[in-house]
């Protein structure tokens, strides 16, 4: 009898199920946590708490680090000895941030919700974060020369808000 190899496919479990379907957050490896990460870099944007309230506002003024084309980290490795209030994602930051964005992949897996259409887990692609309009791709301005006490000028809601045509979550089986 002939023996088929296992998939090299790292979405997929034995049970032919993804990963974050049949994994918890804190169940995950290094290459399955990372593989979340879509690539939209919301994250990545300055955001606003209000001392009173603890209401957190988005603004549309990004990390010096932040490649605004790309929406990829410059340093990812080191970003802590250039940004040193970088946050970190783990598993106890994502069950705590009340900021993430609605369509982070984090915040949808800790709620047991799937991933969108336009994930590069799903899609294959890189690219469909970007063409489905979620990633911060030509809609931020770098922190760099803006004064903290300007960022009010900046708040902007879109970051926590899912963009028309990619509000429904598909099953991984689903292609667009």
């Amino acid at each position: 009898m002939k023996s088929i190899a296992p998939t090299e496919n790292p979405a997929k479990t034995s049970s032919d199920l993804p990963f974050w379907k049949t994994k918890k957050l804190d169940e995950m490896n290094r290459t399955e946590w990372e593989s979340l990460c879509d690539g939209c870099a919301r994250c990545c944007l300055n955001k606003l708490e209000d001392w009173d309230t603890g209401a957190i506002v988005w603004t549309d003024v990004a990390c010096t680090l932040l490649d605004g084309d790309s929406c990829r980290c410059r340093d990812y490795e080191n970003r802590a000895d250039t940004v040193p209030d970088c946050i970190r994602l783990t598993v106890e930051e994502v069950n705590t941030l009340t900021w993430l964005p609605p369509t982070c992949a984090y915040r949808l897996v800790r709620d047991g919700e799937d991933l969108y259409w336009w994930h590069p887990l799903l899609s294959g692609d890189p690219d469909t974060v970007h063409q489905a309009g979620i990633s911060v791709t030509g809609m931020t301005v770098p922190e760099d020369g803006i004064e903290i006490e300007d960022y009010e000028a900046h708040v902007v809601s879109w970051p926590g808000e899912v963009p028309a045509g990619s509000e429904m979550p598909t099953s991984s089986s689903d292609k667009p």
